[in-house]
C-alpha cells in the first residue's frame, strides 16, 4: 500500500508552506538542499518541518493539501498547536474575527 504525505514547513521569513509528497523525507532533503530553484521555499531557507499527517488515499491527501493552503495563518498555528478549539473556531466565517491583515495572513 502507498503511503502520502501532506506537510507544513515554516520558513526562515516565517511564512508556512504546504505540500504533498510520497516520500517526505526525499521531499524534506529536496527544499533543504534548494534543488529547485523555482520552489517557493528556495529562498526561504532554511525550513523547518512542522506538521506532517499520512494518507493512504492519494485523492484524500491532494484534497487536504490543499484545503490547508486555503487556511488563514491563524488557522494553520491552531494546527500546529494541537489547539483544536481554535481551530474549530477559526473554522467559522472569517468576517465574524475582524481584519485578518492585523494577525498576518498565510
Amino acid at each position: 500500500m502507498k503511503t502520502y504525505f501532506v506537510y507544513i514547513l515554516k520558513c526562515s521569513d516565517n511564512s508556512y508552506y504546504t505540500g504533498f509528497t510520497n516520500d517526505l523525507e526525499r521531499r524534506l532533503g529536496e527544499h533543504h538542499s534548494g534543488k529547485n530553484k523555482d520552489c517557493y521555499t528556495f529562498n526561504k531557507r532554511p525550513i523547518e518541518l512542522m506538521w506532517f499527517e499520512t494518507f493512504n488515499d492519494v485523492l484524500n491527501a491532494i484534497a487536504i493539501e490543499k484545503q490547508i493552503k486555503g487556511w488563514s495563518r491563524r488557522k494553520k498555528e491552531a494546527l500546529l498547536s494541537q489547539d483544536w478549539d481554535k481551530l474549530v473556531l477559526y473554522s467559522k466565517n472569517y468576517t465574524q474575527f475582524g481584519d485578518e491583515s492585523s494577525t498576518g495572513s498565510d
